[in-house]
């Protein structure tokens, strides 16, 4: 099937091509308006387009027909691409405040890789869902220096005022600063008011710390667990995919 003009390249105008210069060489990397990302090819660096637009294609419904993938995918893919740029910075002050502490570095990693998955399935801020995943257990060094402890309760009591101050730093509007440092505040014990990022959060912790918090259980029981613990569709889905392969190699 023909393309409409809008996604047709031969219609496309100078103003549908952006020009960006990539962080790590400072070569300048050429997109069309619907590339969301592009490794630069000097250095290999992750470019982020600013400007990606997937034009009529975001709303008109023979699109999937038309440009044979689902241009909403494509969209929501490029802005969480478009946050990278701000999720390195995070990432380079959860280094810091964890003072080299390679496992709880990796943990807020593993959550935000799954936290990224699970992001492409259901409708949550990036922005806010990417920072609150680096985020969730960034009070557990002022716990550990102030109560001797890295219990749940004292992460939860301390984490908000770091991320609050790192967040501020990076220049979050004040409402995704409240927003962040609430699902921090309650990322083990739950909120009573459930937001679709808080969901995400808790999902993507869960799939991390699963396997050491039910080891032995097997069988129905480990499905009804799983089946009450997460909140989202795509957790529970990614969750079972991996209790599969676990299996699989278990029974090689």
């Amino acid at each position: 099937m023909q393309k409409c003009p809008g996604q047709d390249t031969r219609y496309w105008t100078p103003e549908d091509v952006t020009e960006v210069e990539c962080g790590g060489c400072g070569r300048t990397v050429e997109f069309f308006k619907t590339d969301g990302v592009r490794r630069c090819p000097n250095c290999g660096e992750r470019v982020i387009n600013p400007a990606v637009s997937m034009g009529c294609a975001q709303w008109c419904e023979y699109a999937r027909e038309c440009l044979g993938f689902d241009p909403k995918t494509v969209k929501e893919r490029a802005e969480l691409n478009i946050e990278e740029a701000v999720t390195a910075k995070i990432i380079a002050a959860v280094k810091k405040e964890f003072e080299g502490d390679r496992k709880r570095i990796s943990h807020a990693i593993q959550v935000l890789e799954n936290a990224e998955k699970i992001l492409c399935q259901e409708n949550a801020s990036p922005r806010v869902t990417l920072a609150a995943a680096l985020l969730h257990d960034i009070g557990v060094k002022a716990a550990e220096k102030k109560h001797n402890s890295s219990a749940p309760a004292c992460q939860e009591r301390e984490g908000p005022p770091v991320a609050r101050r790192i967040l501020e730093e990076l220049n979050f509007s004040e409402a995704d600063i409240e927003h962040i440092c609430n699902i921090v505040a309650h990322h083990h014990s739950g909120m009573e008011e459930e937001t679709p990022e808080f969901r995400v959060i808790w999902d993507a912790d869960w799939l991390v710390n699963l396997p050491d918090e039910f080891p032995r259980v097997e069988g129905k029981d480990r499905a009804q667990i799983l089946e009450k613990l997460f909140k989202t569709d795509a957790g529970l889905a990614l969750a079972r995919e991996r209790e599969q392969q676990e299996q699989a190699r278990g029974s090689q």
